[in-house]
């Protein structure tokens, strides 16, 4: 019994261990580098492994500034496109799993599938529905004021009108990319519920791009998800000295022939006048079905063809394979009287 300890033994022990400091032997840290470098200089991050930051932050910055030029260039074709103020402006831009950014995203919505033709691997363009109808609704003429959004996959009336949309976006964003490399951009497939597509594996890194977009009194966001795998082979393009030094070196006359292309597309109104005279308003009023009109410019002479209303060039007025036309014989000169 003389080996049993009663309380008051118990509780001097614990006094004493209070009491008394109890010396930690101090850890080493070791830091291995090329370099040596001490502890105190070294800034220590946590790194979480299931969401890996494959992107630096030099090309996520790079990738920024690309995406908000194509913002406003796609801002602006939405504006002539829809005749309202359309603004579109980049939210967010950062890096995440692709499961993360499917399970974000509402059901049912706008997927689109992306493909590049020099990139290997598919893009996503999501469009949510509280822009997309108000959208299809002013292209059917309607003010958006009392728009109801339907809970429901969108009909072929409603996606095949939205693809005008889609298609000013990816040209758009072919003018973007252009100055990293020249991508050509189409919609490979659209789908309502994006849970049913797969375009990577769900612990993938994708960069998504988080676009808010105005139209009057409605508001709604797209969302840009590309793929790592995608951008790889361009990522050393992506770093923002050699980004920028590329848009420094752009040759001006490079950029005088795409303006060029651009405005060669553009659709201009021709119109021919043969003559013009002068009569009177009670001539007018009494003009009737197969009375003449006198001119002092003889038949002989050419037409005047003008371009905006602009005279622009002369010609004769004849007949083309049973259509009227008009042959072109010189452009008109400043001492020209037309």
């Amino acid at each position: 019994m003389s080996d049993l300890l009663d309380q008051s033994d118990i509780d001097a022990l614990l006094a004493e261990a209070e009491a008394s400091e109890v010396e930690h032997p101090a850890e080493s840290v070791r830091i291995f580098s090329r370099r040596g470098v001490s502890p105190g200089e070294v800034e220590v991050t946590a790194y979480d492994f299931k969401r890996p930051e494959r992107v630096s932050k030099d090309q996520m910055r790079a990738l920024r500034t690309l995406h908000e030029s194509f913002a406003r260039n796609f801002g602006a074709s939405l504006s002539g496109f829809l005749r309202t103020i359309v603004e579109v402006r980049v939210a967010t831009c950062e890096q995440m799993t692709y499961g993360e950014f499917i399970n974000g995203l509402p059901n049912p919505t706008s997927f689109k599938l992306i493909q590049a033709d020099d990139l290997e691997g598919q893009m996503c363009l999501e469009i949510s529905p509280l822009i997309i109808y108000p959208i299809i609704d002013r292209l059917l003429g309607g003010t958006s004021q009392d728009l109801f959004i339907p809970q429901r996959p969108m009909t072929q009336i409603e996606t095949r009108l939205i693809s005008n949309v889609t298609d000013r976006g990816l040209i758009a964003l072919s003018e973007a990319w252009e100055g990293v490399r020249k991508l050509a951009f189409t919609v490979a497939a659209t789908e309502s519920n994006p849970q049913l597509v797969q375009i990577v594996p769900p612990n993938e890194v994708v960069v998504v791009i988080g676009l808010e977009t105005k139209l009057s009194n409605r508001a709604g966001t797209m969302n840009l998800c590309i793929p790592y795998n995608v951008i790889e082979p361009v990522m050393d393009e992506l770093a923002a000295q050699s980004w920028f030094r590329a848009r420094r070196d752009h040759d001006s006359a490079e950029l005088g022939q795409r303006l060029g292309r651009n405005l060669g597309r553009a659709p201009v109104k021709l119109s021919a006048v043969l003559a013009e005279t002068t009569i009177s308003l009670r001539d007018l009023a009494n003009m009737q079905v197969g009375d003449l009109i006198v001119t002092e410019k003889p038949a002989s002479e050419p037409a005047v063809l003008r371009v905006e209303g602009e005279p622009k060039y002369l010609g004769h007025v004849g007949r083309f394979k049973g259509a009227r036309a008009l042959r072109v014989v010189r452009a008109i000169k400043p001492g020209d009287r037309c």
